[in-house]
């Protein structure tokens, strides 16, 4: 029997261990933890919510964990959390481990008491058990008025797996009973299918059934603060970690908070990723060491010279494409991982969403619709991907268009800050208005062409948090490894496009051709033609090209502003660009890719006529 046979006939007899909670509670943290394993990925049937899942050993019983989509109630409110309900009660053959954040027993305890209506025995896994709040948690009483196992563990620290392991394939029939009011109790006595299904039926409708499921979150949330005050001690007043993540979603205050994270992050990544670090390691590490050994290596080894021109020449992998990718991009792309990590693991970012939910609903969005643009700037291809949790197919299509036309992904914005790092404030604040202003109005738009409605905005604010500089390095590390494999093969294929496209005089023909537009419209020279070609390919490797020339001098500070303008609203990256087509389809993903294109160089000569009219010199 074959290796992949053997696989599938034990995937088809292991016993499943569903891990279920809510985002944000360190749940896929928590699969790697028990699991150590190949995972796999796949979509549930029928939908295009995607599954993870692994055979593991768990306390000497061979079980295939699943991960599930992330849910905060069973009475579902989109794709992921219908997939995530079906699993658990089509778990006959399945062990339920539900996770929660120790950090925020009440939103637990809410899904807790959710799964005990449905009379499915379950393990609590209380995650994040090195916050300083745990501490006033009994959890042996918690376990005794709940009627299953619960276990504190931290998946970041590896802490207490092993016993959890034990317990989770124990569970235990919870006691937790709660009777509703008399119109409550009279309206899902009769239900078909079960009391606990009649009030999920509640809970997800609407119209007369709004005030029945008012009672039901009424009455649950009293039975979980009674719980919650028997089992703590009390000591859940406010510190400054709270009063910060309150700052962090006002109104008011919100705003200047955001304007200081911004300011960090030029300095975190522009000043010392893309200034100190690049320059370290272009000027000093490849012109003096790396390239010029390159080169007397390659003339020694291979004397014939298209394989020098290959190699080391103008457009030659090791003095072009690894310089770019490496010396130019590399420290800009780590800075960033680490700070985007610092955002993420604090709890800022649900907190941006919160703040600016006012903003996006004027493009027809909502605050959630933050989360997939934030992570654009790691990955607009990723990003795109993560549309799926917007509940409407209005909010994905203009999300997007906005992730393709205004957000730049790690590597392109990096180089952008270092670029800016290089001009005034005035010419910054030129570029940075221009996009803001683009996804506003671009958005504003989309939301009277697209049809369909807006969903609701329901989103969990985790605690506030000091990140841990172990985790933080665990994901730079996976980042980084990410942007090795996945961006660097790109940017020596682009480098091989470029030489073939000079060797065979094309790029000559191009630059004549397009003249007209980069040297006309938008005022660049010719050469900043090269920069726009590859951009279709990847456009942070069209950021290095314009990069290279600001640093050899030449663009000036206009030529610069446009020129930046133009890369971060060009076109998205063939991997983004796929991606589209597969979410989207292909005539609405084409029809993205022209408009952008034109309103990108539109924009750019606009920028550039406006400035010759009114006399204007940046500096």
């Amino acid at each position: 029997m074959s290796q992949l046979a053997a696989r599938s006939e034990i995937r088809s007899d292991a016993r499943k261990l569903l891990l279920i909670g809510q985002p944000n509670v360190g749940k896929s943290l928590l699969f790697t933890r028990l699991t150590n394993r190949y995972a796999t990925v796949s979509n549930y049937p029928g939908t295009t919510v995607e599954i993870t899942s692994a055979i593991a050993d768990i306390d000497g019983e061979l079980r295939e964990v699943i991960d599930t989509p992330g849910t905060n109630t069973l009475a579902p409110q989109s794709h992921e959390e219908r997939v995530t309900r079906d699993l658990l009660l089509d778990g006959n053959d399945a062990d339920v481990l539900q996770v929660g954040d120790i950090g925020n027993l009440r939103r637990t305890l809410l899904l807790s008491l959710q799964i005990a209506e449905h009379g499915v025995p379950f393990t609590l896994c209380l995650n994040m058990s090195d916050e300083p709040r745990a501490q006033s948690v009994n959890l042996t009483l918690l376990e005794e008025l709940l009627g299953v196992p619960v276990v504190a563990t931290s998946a970041l620290r590896r802490w207490n797996i092993e016993k959890l392991k034990r317990q989770a394939i124990r569970p235990g029939q919870p006691q937790l009973r709660l009777t509703y009011s008399p119109a409550v109790e009279a309206h899902v006595a009769g239900h078909e299918v079960s009391r606990a299904a009649g009030l999920a039926a509640i809970c997800g409708g609407d119209g007369e059934s709004a005030t029945l499921a008012g009672d039901i979150a009424a009455a649950r949330l009293r039975m979980v603060d009674e719980i919650i005050a028997r089992v703590t001690n009390g000591e859940h007043t406010a510190r400054g970690r709270d009063r910060l993540g309150a700052l962090c979603m006002h109104r008011i205050w919100g705003w200047p908070i955001l304007a200081v994270m911004l300011y960090v992050a030029w300095l975190f990544v522009g000043k010392l990723g893309a200034g100190i670090l690049v320059d370290f390691f272009e000027n000093t590490l490849f012109a003096r060491f790396i390239n010029p050994w390159a080169t007397a290596a390659v003339n020694f080894i291979a004397p014939w010279q298209i394989v020098r021109d290959l190699l080391v020449g103008e457009y030659g992998v090791i003095t072009m494409a690894l310089t770019y990718a490496i010396a130019i991009i590399l420290p800009v792309v780590v800075t960033f991982f680490t700070l985007f990590g610092i955002l993420e693991d604090s709890g800022y970012l649900p907190r941006l969403a919160v703040m600016l939910h006012r903003t996006f609903r004027r493009m027809g969005l909502n605050g959630k619709a933050v989360l997939p643009m934030v992570l654009g700037l790691g990955c607009d291809t990723m990003a795109t991907l993560t549309t799926r949790i917007l509940e409407t197919n209005k909010e994905r299509v203009i999300v997007t268009i906005l992730l393709a036309l205004g957000v730049p992904c790690s590597a392109q914005l990096g180089v952008i800050m270092a670029m800016l790092g290089r001009l005034s404030l005035p010419a910054t604040i030129i570029w940075l208005g221009v996009t803001l202003v683009t996804i506003f109005l671009v958005g504003y738009l989309s939301s009277k062409i697209v049809r369909g409605e807006a969903g609701d905005f329901i989103i969990e604010i985790p605690p506030m948090r000091v990140p841990r500089a172990s985790n933080i390095a665990i994901k730079v590390l996976a980042r980084t490894e990410w942007y090795l494999k996945e961006a660097v093969p790109l940017f020596v294929v682009g480098t091989l496009l470029l030489y073939v496209l000079n060797a065979t005089h094309v790029l000559t023909v191009l630059q004549r051709v397009l003249a007209p537009l980069v040297v006309g419209a938008l005022g660049l020279p010719a050469q900043a033609t090269n920069a726009f070609v590859i951009g279709f390919l990847r456009r942070d490797y069209g950021a290095a090209g314009l990069f290279a020339m600001q640093r050899a001098g030449a663009l000036n500070p206009n030529q610069t502003v446009i020129a930046l303008t133009v890369i971060t609203l060009f076109i998205p990256c063939v991997a983004n660009f796929l991606v589209m087509v597969r979410e989207r389809r292909l005539k609405p993903a084409l029809a993205i890719a022209a408009f952008i294109m034109v309103y990108a160089f539109g924009f750019g000569a606009l920028m550039n006529a406006a400035f010759r009219a009114f006399s204007v010199t940046l500096t």
